[in-house]
């Protein structure tokens, strides 16, 4: 459809509830990503204009976590660096909102002191790292994307964004 196109109200309104999102890469070999994946059933069962800020950037940082997450070794986990800052980096252990606007980061820095991330949306700037487990080597990395996928019910179908 182009801007000139006429749409029905109730097209109009689906238009306009439906996320939207592109990515391009400079290498096809790439991955799929996260703009490219359909998404869960759970997520899209409500409509993005139903969601606060804070809910919908909660649900697509999740999305983004599993997939980053899927892309490391055995040896490796995830963690966010902070952009502008000399915090250091953050082992993502939890993640959580609060509506409309606050989304909250749980987790350790490198030396194991606990950390905590509040941010508010409309100034949300994650940058994911792959850092080394700090576990033993018999023990899994810890993945709380996948985690965190499950309980937004990723489990189920998925449906085309």
């Amino acid at each position: 459809m182009t801007d000139d196109d006429i749409m029905t109200a109730a097209e109009a309104m689906e238009a306009s509830a439906m996320p939207q999102a592109r990515v391009v890469h400079c290498n096809d070999q790439t991955r799929a990503t996260p703009e490219q994946l359909p998404l869960p059933k759970a997520v899209a069962k409500k409509p993005v204009g139903d969601k606060s800020p804070a809910e919908w950037a909660y649900e697509r940082v999740i999305l983004y976590l599993k997939n980053f997450e899927e892309q490391l070794d055995k040896d490796h986990e995830v963690a966010m660096g902070f952009t502008g800052s000399s915090a250091g980096i953050l082992r993502i252990e939890g993640l959580g909102y609060f509506d409309p606007d606050i989304i909250t980061f749980y987790g350790s820095d490198e030396s194991g002191t606990r950390m905590q991330l509040i941010q508010n949306v409309a100034q949300l700037n994650v940058v994911l790292r792959a850092i080394s487990k700090n576990t033993p080597e018999e023990e899994p990395a810890r993945r709380i994307g996948f985690r965190l996928a499950q309980n937004l019910g990723e489990g189920e179908e998925t449906t085309e964004n």
